[in-house]
């Protein structure tokens, strides 16, 4: 065994029994690491992950109500200044439906996903996930739907939503700034993430592998953020471009630099809700059964009618569009048994473990 090979090991084993490491440190195993830390990585994060979960897999349905945003981010297709599609709203019964179908295919959890849309004010969004609860009440619903007011957060959380998932995008300041308008600010994503967290929401949150000016250092520091918040979830998935934002020529991210981190994510923090995203399975076509090899122990497959899911396009190319969640979720369960894995019907809080 070479010597850079059993630092990365010893700082691996160090992160496993610590939970957590130096900035220093890691940047270290960021900057050096081989597809034999990947694996040996994987290894204990597999562990850890079947030791709290058995060989289950938790699923969310994803509802994308909305592809109209306020925002105009540099790397995302439903950005404001993208004039070359078609934007679409959903309507409280079409979401209604959704998930009432989603409830018939096993699903749990509803994932409610939007840009920031203001023709879905908190008040509005927070009368649909009391009807929600109402239909079914042994449900949990999750939110995505970006920056709001304290007093929003409390709005939503108060109609009884479980689960807010709002990517930190990138734990340096700087980074942030060049992945975004000027009228964005890092301290705001950051102080919304706190009230999410204090309110008592399940809070997620998650960035980009191989967004573009993206280092070594700004990913030790994403791990650092990770270590001190304490997340509910972790969302990661490969940075993708799409054609008609000002990245569109910058190359997408690493598979394996996505598993690798995954499986940090699965050591740092046991217990944590981790998805294999989508994402990952647009990159790869296994890409969600190595996720969960990697230690990933979520899937969210889409709900969302099939007549509006090419139209919210972060990125370019996104796997399963045109494919019915019927269709989509029989064939996530025959892929997770040939891995040995299943299915769990359950809401699959943060802090539920099968074992």
């Amino acid at each position: 065994m070479n010597a850079q090979k059993r630092q990365n090991e010893l700082r691996i084993d160090r992160l496993n029994a610590e939970k957590r490491l130096p900035r220093k440190e890691w940047t270290a195993l960021l900057s050096t690491w081989d597809d034999s830390d990947r694996a040996y990585a994987a290894g204990i994060a597999r562990g850890l992950a079947d030791a709290r979960f058995g060989h289950n897999v938790f699923v969310r349905g994803i509802v994308e109500f909305s592809n109209v945003c306020r925002n105009d981010c540099l790397y995302c297709g439903i950005r404001k200044s993208n004039l070359n599609f078609e934007r679409y709203r959903l309507t409280e019964a079409e979401i209604i439906e959704c998930c009432d179908a989603g409830y018939e295919y096993g699903f749990r959890t509803f994932v409610l996903q939007s840009g920031e849309d203001a023709s879905w004010p908190p008040n509005r969004l927070a009368a649909l996930v009391r009807t929600l609860k109402t239909n079914h009440p042994d449900c949990a619903v999750t939110l995505s739907v970006g920056e709001l007011e304290r007093d929003e957060y409390q709005l939503l959380f108060d109609a009884g939503a479980d689960r807010y998932l709002l990517r930190h995008e990138t734990a340096d300041p700087e980074h942030y700034a060049k992945l975004h308008m000027p009228n964005q600010s890092w301290e705001r994503r950051m102080q919304c993430l706190r009230d999410l967290k204090e309110i008592g929401f399940q809070t997620g949150c998650g960035f980009m592998v191989g967004s573009p000016y993206q280092t070594p250092n700004t990913l030790a520091k994403d791990m650092e953020f990770i270590t001190e918040f304490r997340p509910a979830m972790i969302g990661i998935g490969p940075f993708i471009p799409h054609c008609d934002t000002p990245f569109r020529d910058e190359p997408a991210g690493r598979v394996d630099l996505t598993l690798f981190l995954l499986s940090l994510c699965r050591i740092l923090h046991p217990d944590v809700l981790l998805p294999a995203t989508t994402a990952l399975g647009t990159m790869d076509p296994a890409g969600r059964e190595k996720g969960v090899l990697a230690g990933a122990n979520v899937i969210m497959p889409n709900l969302s009618p099939e007549q509006v899911r090419a139209k919210y396009m972060l990125y370019n190319n996104k796997t399963a569009v045109d494919v019915d969640t019927h269709i989509t979720t029989s064939d996530l369960q025959a892929r997770l048994r040939k891995i040995g894995y299943t299915i769990k019907v359950s809401r699959g809080d943060y802090g539920e473990t099968s074992c």
